[in-house]
């Protein structure tokens, strides 16, 4: 896109069934590679918003455009396309208890046909840069609610999505695991390019990161702040090149 925006919402409204709008003409563009942070109290519409940009819910009127194509009346082949650039984050970690934490990370690339080999060696950096990778063969249901949010967070990231929505997925997390996952989400957005939304009610989270806000408020969406840079990480430039690596072997496999 000229513009590069990646996501374009034009006066959209939303409800649920005849119910009063729970958002009322929002009207956006975000550019690709931006971080926003999304506030609002409990049953503002932050969900709805995510689950409108994710393809989950449709407008009831007004005009969506993702990677700028038009979503309005797109048939469900057009959205599941949409869907393999974007990925969602939950608080609840919808993991499959019946599998070990390395196939959970690797469900997302079977599900595409990708090799054996490259599943085993791309599952295993993810793992390994998540913090994880002695755990990869391991329950799920066996880790902390840190660790298995990170798991989820992998297994998002997998097919490195152009758009990640996380909806308040440090909801459950201490201090300190929220501010480690929140340096995964920099990272991604740093190194891959990664466009992230990120719904939060960590005041603490938003004060330290300074990351713009979209604020919904009485229907409406607001932006509050600029983009500032965020707090300097203690990485080397071994870390940087581990993680310039791990990108370019996502888009190998995304051109597959």
């Amino acid at each position: 896109m000229e513009d590069n925006t990646i996501i374009s919402f034009a006066n959209v409204g939303a409800r649920y069934d005849n119910n009063p709008d729970i958002l009322t003409d929002v009207s956006f563009n975000i550019s690709a590679g931006s971080f926003y942070f999304l506030s609002g109290a409990s049953g503002a519409g932050k969900t709805t918003l995510l689950r409108l940009i994710y393809q989950l819910h449709k407008p009831c009127r007004g005009t969506i455009k993702l990677f700028g194509q038009v979503t309005n009346g797109m048939s469900h082949d057009e959205i599941t396309a949409i869907r393999h650039k974007m990925a969602i984050v939950f608080q609840s970690y919808s993991l499959l208890s019946h599998i070990s934490v390395f196939d959970n990370v690797a469900l997302p690339l079977r599900v595409r046909g990708v090799a054996e080999d490259k599943i085993k060696k791309l599952v295993t950096k993810t793992l390994d840069w998540v913090g994880l990778g002695k755990y990869a063969n391991v329950n799920p249901l066996t880790l902390s609610g840190g660790q298995q949010q990170r798991v989820s967070v992998a297994r998002a990231i997998i097919l490195q999505p152009a758009i990640m929505l996380a909806d308040e997925p440090t909801g459950n997390l201490d201090d300190e695991n929220a501010s480690r996952l929140m340096e995964l989400f920099i990272q991604m957005n740093k190194m891959f390019g990664t466009t992230i939304i990120l719904a939060t009610h960590n005041s603490k989270l938003i004060e330290t990161y300074k990351f713009p806000i979209m604020h919904v408020e009485n229907h409406k969406l607001n932006f509050i702040g600029q983009k500032a840079p965020a707090p300097k990480k203690n990485r080397t430039s071994a870390d940087d090149d581990y993680f310039a690596e791990l990108a370019k072997q996502f888009k190998d496999i995304g051109s597959k």
